[in-house]
């Protein structure tokens, strides 16, 4: 069958892989169908790594997806043939301590789709999986929406993570698709005012459509001195949301004291520097926040029920054949791309 590998840095080839076919008790056969590029995926495209995690090539790419399931396993009762599922990357054990405690999004034994050392990804005609990481979709989602669910998932659980955000004034720093949906997480909840920096104008004006209060481009405005002058509380809680060292800082001298700074990027270093003076003398709160838990379900009745802006986030689609030219255009952002869907 044919898949998509990363055979270099920012290199991708359509390669032939060995055929699946016969999926264990409590697994599933799953065609692909929609396949996300996201930013995890480009830090793999342009170094190779995340942190410890370093890709030997060739190695298969990609865990946001949905696909429909073609054939199930013994015991398997969620989901049937036929059914239109969206996926859970993460695969947990079940049994030790973390997942005992309801964190299996912190498993000690996790494998995670198109991870190092985990498993490979799901850039590829078919796939199995556990019966359990799978969530019907409904009849008005499509394989597009069940793709989106996964991200979304990550804006909902950041959200959850922190609280009641009713009532008040936050930041959300970056706004690719994961800030995107970490507004959209917040948007229910009657937040008093949502402030969101972005480098690139068009995502600007992105999030000014999407619900914004201020939308701002710290490459071209002072966002620490603007914000503070608008705010003269300060903000109650940030989303970092872009992995990027200097909105950090800018988070810590944005909030209010006794406020929140929630860790939701992934940087491409391996450091963060903190400025301690102001975090200890505002006693500020740092919040990591670990891809998501328990929240694929709240995506999909989230993306169902309100006809959600958020399917606005997919800009550009391709056939896997023509991955290769996304990942160049995702790399670059190009053409206004938020987010792009490679389908099989």
């Amino acid at each position: 069958m044919k898949a998509v590998a990363l055979t270099n840095i920012k290199t991708l080839e359509v390669v032939e892989i060995p055929e699946i076919n016969d999926p264990a008790n409590g697994e599933v056969l799953i065609k692909v169908k929609s396949v996300g590029v996201c930013g995890s995926d480009m830090h793999y495209y342009r170094t190779g790594r995340i942190g410890s995690q370093v890709v030997a090539y060739p190695f298969v790419l990609g865990h946001e997806f949905a696909g429909e399931i073609v054939k199930a396993g013994g015991g398997v009762t969620n989901v049937r043939p036929g059914s239109r599922v969206a996926v859970d990357p993460a695969m947990s054990c079940g049994e030790c301590d973390q997942c005992r405690a309801g964190r299996e999004h912190t498993c000690r034994n996790l494998t995670f789709l198109g991870n190092p050392g985990q498993a490979d990804g799901c850039m590829k005609e078919y796939i199995i999986m556990p019966a359990n990481t799978c969530f019907e979709l409904p009849d008005n989602l499509s394989f597009d929406d069940g793709m989106l669910c996964e991200p979304f998932s990550i804006g909902i659980y950041a959200v959850k993570s922190f609280g009641n955000v009713s009532r008040l004034d936050i930041g959300i720093l970056g706004f690719g698709p994961i800030g995107m949906s970490v507004l959209s997480a917040l948007k229910p909840n009657k937040p008093s005012s949502v402030i969101v920096s972005e480098k690139l104008d068009y995502r600007l004006r992105i999030a000014s459509g999407f619900g914004a209060d201020m939308a701002v481009n710290p490459l071209k405005e002072d966002l620490v001195a603007k914000v503070n002058e608008g705010y003269k509380n300060q903000l109650d809680v940030v989303f970092e949301c872009c992995g990027q060292q200097d909105a950090v800082h800018q988070a810590i001298e944005m909030l209010k004291p006794g406020g929140t700074l929630m860790i939701v990027g992934i940087p491409e270093f391996d450091v963060w520097h903190l400025p301690v003076d102001q975090l200890r003398r505002k006693e500020i709160t740092i919040k990591n926040v670990r891809r998501q838990n328990h929240c694929m379900q709240d995506a999909i009745d989230m993306l169902t029920e309100v006809s959600s802006d958020l399917k606005q986030m997919i800009t550009h689609r391709v056939d896997y054949t023509k991955s290769q030219e996304v990942y160049d255009l995702v790399e670059a952002y190009e053409d206004n791309v938020m987010k792009a869907v490679v389908t099989f």
